[in-house]
């Protein structure tokens, strides 16, 4: 036989493998996260699937670029023992990482809620202590790298099944013509499988290309791998300039700068203590799912809810931030995060209109406290950005003792280490807490250890010692002179591991709880509009008595008759967007789902009975998008 044909033909074996075991880490990926995703059964299961071959093939060909071009290379010295085993090395070291993505991902998916991207390594970008986290990883997720070494095994073993046989002398003709043929042939299939097919020969496939043949943005997450979605985000912008609206069709559809009649709450500027809770969805807060009729649901934040009776609760709130890197400038600047954290662009460093910088125009003292080792998710260096006063981390905590050993000081010492700050500090003052404990690996301080409800998932114990934590804060504070006259605002940078089924809708797992307790005053309203992050900055400033202009994509939760426009990142380059009526399913260039505000799980979609309201909508959404991007690029994040 020809050895150009001999060849030819290991080319099409060994690259077929791999279609074999990125099959294999799909189905592990659906069953390891079959709660989050919205497949109706085996046989929808399989046609998603075949959809995915497309871009399977693109990151093949990604991973064996180097591989195929050694596989063509003209001489017989190619078939020689030394270089085949080089081209085995290659191919099991390429593969090994596009495989290794996909496994990371099984385990990843839960708490990202998107296919891993090349910006999903930010959270590591400033964590001195990663080697930690990859231990903690690696215990825990142990069932998968074995998963993982065995399937790289077979791999290998597969691919060694077939070789080539040494030649040494060939027919110069024959070898010359199937030669130039292979030299076609093969850097041609590579081109139109990397770029999709023949029909994007212009333009490759992109992560939106997975939404063209499905119904539902989880699906599209197994339409999609993880060595593709990594490739295409990697060293691309998120941020672009657009002008398809006009200034003043901005300001009539969103109104981004606003300016509020100052509450009247307080007769003088109130304290404001924001607590960030590390992965507090909305789910664990008995008080945020009084009325949502869950059966057996349970509660753990005793604490939490016992403030709620006396609060201003929001059970109806979402985060605009996917990772707690996101939650810092959502909360505290009113600036979502989607697929990139703005904390991780280029833009990062550039004047902003904040609660900090409000709180300093009313002269305010300032300070951020995060247990965490000073640096960790660039909090310390964008606190600078924002200017607060002071900074507080583990450093400065300065007692290893109460190291939990990967994330942070424990929250109970940390906090009580916040209050003997803050007691220094004079009225009025803001302060953003930032907790640490209820996260991953899901462990609480050993002194603790069976003093709260086992819960049903990993998360539970952790929300309870967490509420118990600001339990002991609250009772330190309250002492303190300008306690009567404190705001404190809860919430959570965005939720994590879920029980009950409602919560695991598509839409419910971006839920998280806002709440605003004031001692001095006895709200004790359950509110069930809408509220997001980007809501917080406005409400506050409107609650200090802040009387200029505010640059804000939200609203205020204390002002009337505003509507609502929460807005999120579903990955794969999809958005939701969801008011009062509708939520709409966005793919970053036209509206492929309408569905009614309450269908979370994205059941029926009303598209083909598209109304006037859903057309608003999909406008106010484009807009919005349109005016984050440009405000970013632009560095116009002030009021004007």
């Amino acid at each position: 036989m020809n050895l150009r044909l001999q060849e030819f033909g290991l080319i099409v074996y060994r690259f077929s493998l791999g279609y074999i075991f990125f099959f294999i880490a799909r189905c592990l990926f659906v069953l390891f996260n079959l709660d989050l995703l919205e497949i109706a059964g085996f046989f929808e299961f399989l046609e998603l699937c075949i959809y995915g071959l497309t871009f399977d093939t693109s990151a093949m060909f990604y991973a064996n670029a180097i591989f195929l071009l050694g596989s063509i290379l003209p001489g017989t010295f190619t078939t020689s023992k030394n270089y085949q085993k080089g081209l085995f090395n290659l191919y099991i070291f390429f593969n090994g990482i596009a495989l290794a993505l996909n496994y990371l991902d099984i385990a990843y998916y839960r708490f990202n809620l998107s296919r891993l991207t090349s910006k999903s390594f930010e959270v590591l970008e400033n964590e001195s202590n990663w080697l930690a986290l990859l231990a903690s990883f690696v215990i825990d997720y142990w069932h998968l790298f074995l998963l993982y070494f065995g399937s790289l095994y077979f791999w290998a073993k597969l691919y060694k099944h077939f070789t080539l046989e040494r030649v040494l002398k060939v027919h110069i003709p024959s070898y010359v013509a199937s030669s130039i043929l292979m030299f076609l042939i093969v850097p041609g299939i590579a081109i139109i499988g990397i770029r999709g097919d023949w029909r994007h020969s212009t333009r490759p496939i992109t992560l939106v290309h997975a939404m063209e043949k499905v119904d539902h943005p989880t699906k599209a997450d197994v339409v999609l791998n993880s060595l593709f979605t990594f490739i295409r985000t990697f060293g691309k912008s998120n941020f672009r300039i657009s002008e398809e609206f006009s200034d003043t069709q901005i300001n009539q559809l969103i109104q981004p700068i606003k300016q509020y009649e100052p509450s009247k709450e307080f007769s003088t500027p109130p304290n404001i203590i924001i607590f960030i809770l590390e992965s507090f969805g909305r789910e664990y807060w008995g008080s945020m799912n009084r009325s949502r009729g869950i059966e057996n649901f349970e509660s753990f934040t005793p604490f939490l809810d016992s403030l709620a009776k006396h609060s201003l609760v929001f059970s109806n709130g979402f985060t605009n931030s996917r990772k707690s890197i996101h939650g810092m400038p959502a909360v505290l600047a009113g600036i979502p995060s989607f697929d990139v954290a703005y904390t991780s662009s280029q833009y990062s460093n550039q004047s902003l209109q904040s609660l900090v910088s409000i709180a300093e125009e009313m002269e305010y003292s300032t300070s951020f406290f995060h247990g965490a080792p000073n640096g960790s998710m660039g909090f310390l260096g964008f606190s600078k950005v924002l200017g607060f006063d002071k900074y507080y981390g583990k450093n400065e905590y300065n007692n290893n003792e109460d190291y939990d050993g990967i994330w942070g000081i424990w929250d109970e010492p940390f906090f009580q280490f916040t209050q003997d700050k803050l007691s220094e500090n004079k009225s009025p003052f803001l302060a953003t807490i930032f907790s640490v404990s209820s996260h991953a690996p899901f462990k609480i301080p050993e002194q603790h250890q069976g003093k709260f409800k086992e819960g049903y998932i990993a998360m539970h114990p952790c929300v309870q010692y967490t509420d118990y934590a600001i339990n002991r804060f609250m009772k330190s504070i309250k002492n303190e002179p300008g306690f009567e006259n404190t705001i404190f605002v809860f919430t959570a940078d965005h939720s994590n591991l879920s029980y009950f089924e409602f919560y695991q809708k598509s839409i419910n797992r971006f839920a998280i709880p806002i709440m605003f307790y004031a001692p001095g005053r006895s709200w004790g309203e359950d509110r069930f509009d809408l509220a997001q992050h980007m809501d917080i900055m406005p409400t506050v400033a409107q609650l200090m008595g802040y009387k200029k202009p505010i640059r804000s994509w939200g609203r205020s939760l204390v002002s009337e008759d505003e509507p609502s426009l929460v807005v999120n990142y579903f990955g794969a380059g999809s958005y939701f967007f969801m008011n009062q009526q509708y939520i709409c399913i966005y793919n970053g260039s036209e509206a492929i789902g309408f569905y009614d505000k309450e269908d979370y799980g994205l059941e029926k979609n009303l598209i083909q009975n598209r109304t006037e309201e859903m057309d608003d909508i999909v406008v106010k959404g484009k807009a919005f998008l349109q005016d984050y991007n440009n405000r970013i690029v632009r560095g116009n994040l002030e009021a004007e």
